[in-house]
């Protein structure tokens, strides 16, 4: 089992061009606009399990993909390092294209923290522009794992055979990830839901933790399908919703809850290819045109006479 808590080794950028690029490198002559991570909700609310805040968790877990980027980091609520005072001094500029890149720290659509960030960008006037959240991506799947792993509920390896027959009475037969931001939340649930599925051979069904009667439909219907041990898993890094109130939903059904994502290094990441992601659509990484692919060798190719 990976250890979360370690950092994962430093990637320097590559120059390769062409089809074959590292997705996280990108040129130099760009100008590297500030990486802005928006955490949702309040920065009291948005503490590891140690006490450390996530945004600068996370803001040096990107640092170690993105070490030639400034990044810095803000939160959507509260008076306590808000969003507005990261994206302070990222006006426009001749220089360079773009001054910032805002990437949400969500797993799915969000919408009250999306109207947060937009009110941000506007009241400050940055020029940044905002990417996606950071889900659904395959690697949620893993972080999932590993925090459903790390309480004791599933294997800590991949099962290599279909399999619901719980090793003992502590793990869980049937999972409920669960999303929170809106209805297109849940449909990002969804795929990390099939993604871990396939990873335990366990059933796993997504579900709105802000809508009891949704989570209660699919506790049931894990039931139904001869689930005894359920557990709520939180798609969600932590801060979005109170750890008392998921307590509470998750005994109201009779199921277990496993821990949010928190900060993890595969999180850093996809924040990472989530800024590349922008660079590369304003035009860093140009494909090949045809006058510039090497000639072709070999009889089958030889110049006609």
């Amino acid at each position: 089992m990976r250890n979360s808590d370690r950092l994962p080794p430093r990637e320097l950028p590559k120059r390769r061009s062409g089809r074959h690029r590292n997705p996280l490198s990108f040129d130099n002559w760009f100008g590297t606009p500030a990486l802005i991570m928006a955490v949702p909700g309040r920065a009291e609310a948005a503490k590891c399990a140690d006490g450390e805040s996530i945004g600068a968790r996370m803001a040096d877990l990107v640092r170690a993909y993105r070490p030639e980027v400034t990044i810095r980091y803000g939160h959507t609520e509260g008076d306590e390092q808000p969003l507005v005072e990261a994206l302070r001094g990222l006006e426009r500029s001749d220089d360079r294209p773009l001054s910032g890149v805002v990437v949400p720290l969500v797993t799915a659509p969000h919408t009250r923290v999306s109207a947060a960030i937009e009110a941000a960008v506007a009241q400050t006037g940055a020029d940044a522009r905002v990417t996606e959240g950071l889900g659904p991506h395959p690697m949620l799947a893993e972080v999932l794992h590993l925090r459903l792993a790390e309480a004791g509920y599933v294997r800590a390896d991949r099962m290599r055979l279909i399999s619901v027959v719980a090793r003992d009475t502590t793990m869980a037969d049937g999972v409920v990830v669960g999303a929170v931001g809106g209805e297109g939340a849940v449909g990002a649930a969804g795929v990390t839901a099939v993604l871990l599925a396939a990873r335990l051979g366990l059933t796993v069904l997504p579900a709105d933790l802000e809508n009891e009667a949704a989570v209660e439909q699919m506790v049931d219907q894990l039931r139904q399908g001869g689930c005894q041990r359920p557990v709520i898993a939180p798609s969600a890094l932590g801060p979005e919703l109170p750890r008392e109130e998921l307590e509470a939903l998750a005994a109201r059904f009779g199921a277990r809850l496993g821990d949010p994502l928190g900060s993890d290094s595969l999180l850093g990441k996809i924040a990472a290819l989530r800024y590349a992601e922008v660079l590369n659509s304003l035009g860093v990484e140009q494909p090949p045109t045809v006058e510039e692919l090497p000639a072709p060798v070999g009889s089958r190719h030889r110049p006609e006479a």
